[in-house]
């Protein structure tokens, strides 16, 4: 995953990189890192962060459009 698509994920989730990285119990530094593409998103973090978001597209939270 890119960073351009990692902070995209976490804008359309209404996230923040510290609410990821609590979250995950990580650091906010290795999650502001993958923001600024100065480190490699692992490969299941990716995948989950992916996931969850498609989830949330195809079923948002009540009062919220598609």
């Amino acid at each position: 995953m890119t960073a351009s698509a990692f902070r995209a994920h976490l804008e359309a989730l209404g996230w923040t990189q510290r609410g990821l990285a609590v979250l995950l119990g990580l650091s906010h530094n290795t999650v502001h890192r993958w923001a600024l593409d100065e480190a490699v998103i692992p490969e299941r973090y990716a995948q989950w962060i992916e996931g969850v978001s498609a989830y949330i597209r195809k079923h948002p939270p009540p009062g919220r459009s598609p």
